[in-house]
């Protein structure tokens, strides 16, 4: 598996590491997380990234890495714990990533980021914006100089806002979702410079769109629901018939497409079995995508430049769109964004 740098970390990093959400109850436990990690070892992945948010993720991480010997580069975050969750009380940041060090079986963390800072102030974490400054920020500094942090980041899905904080030049990694994949481009903006410019790690995830890039529904797209706009039916369609031109599965072009960036560090891939891992693994290992199709897809994305203000941040396809499955998708989003 080829490794790349973290950025100013200089941390050696798998160019596939283990997305956390489904290494819980939310897929197969401790039992197939456990075969996971160690399947993930052999395969040479090298990497995990959990939070308090994703379900049981810290605990059944924790037990499925209780034995291995193989070091592992581990990210979990501040956020949502406990409840009712103040960002603003240092005393309980503290408590929380205390209780990620317990559940983890860690006597420290690689990389503590700050979940959500941005869609948009989701949560006030911040007392002051410029000079950027809040009690995460303190806290973190802190944990840093005891030795039960290496480094810190942030983890969101935003451009604008995240974009001002990686400025700040107060964090050493940052992870962007849902705005950087086969047709989603916006973090190659300003967000993905910023980064570079401080030379932090970049991390991307949600780089199949949490299914909906690689799950097709040419029948639904025409159909157009009421939330797909126009130019964004016209691009999936374009998507689809890339798909079929290049006879490739649409998770092996999302992941090599990404992959093909040189500047991603590491791109986490939410595996809910070993079979998921595996069939990850070998798309990769397959390399960068060819430039023709890296070209087509170019075309793809530029038909959307940003994301219509009606849609979803998970496109719905093949999901309910009224009742109970509406209603719990705002849930979905906050808790699966990895």
């Amino acid at each position: 598996m080829e490794t790349r740098r973290l950025g100013r970390t200089d941390l050696e990093i798998s160019v596939l590491s283990i997305g956390g959400l489904y290494t819980s109850s939310l897929a197969g436990g401790e039992a197939e997380t456990r075969r996971i990690m160690q399947r993930a070892i052999e395969l040479g992945v090298n990497a995990i990234d959990t939070a308090p948010a994703y379900a049981d993720s810290e605990l059944t991480v924790g037990q499925a890495i209780s034995g291995l010997e193989a070091p592992l580069i581990i990210t979990t975050k501040l956020g949502g714990r406990p409840q009712p969750f103040d960002p603003q009380d240092i005393d309980a940041l503290r408590a929380s990533v205390d209780e990620s060090l317990r559940l983890l079986g860690r006597d420290h963390i690689d990389i503590l980021m700050v979940h959500e800072p941005d869609r948009p102030q989701q949560y006030p974490w911040w007392t002051s914006y410029d000079p950027l400054d809040g009690p995460a920020l303190q806290l973190m500094d802190e944990l840093k100089t005891a030795g039960k942090i290496r480094y810190n980041g942030l983890a969101g899905t935003t451009i604008t806002e995240m974009t001002a904080l990686v400025r700040s030049n107060r964090f050493d990694v940052v992870l962007a979702a849902f705005n950087y994949n086969v047709l989603f481009r916006e973090a190659r903006q300003t967000l993905i410079p910023a980064a570079l410019e401080n030379d932090m790690g970049i991390v991307l995830g949600s780089t199949m769109g949490q299914g909906f890039l690689t799950k097709r529904a040419e029948d639904e797209v025409r159909a157009q629901p009421f939330w797909l706009a126009t130019a964004r039916q016209e691009q999936l369609l374009g998507y689809y018939k890339l798909l079929d031109e290049a006879g490739m599965t649409a998770a092996e072009m999302c992941l090599r497409f990404v992959i093909s960036d040189p500047d991603i560090s590491t791109v986490p891939i939410g595996c809910k079995t070993v079979e998921h891992l595996e069939a990850s693994v070998a798309a990769v290992e397959k390399g960068a995508l060819p430039q023709d199709l890296i070209n087509r897809l170019d075309e793809l994305a530029a038909m959307v430049t940003h994301r219509p203000f009606e849609e979803p941040m998970i496109l719905p396809l093949g999901k309910q769109y009224f009742g109970p499955g509406i209603a719990n998708m705002g849930a979905a989003v906050q808790v699966g964004k990895l």
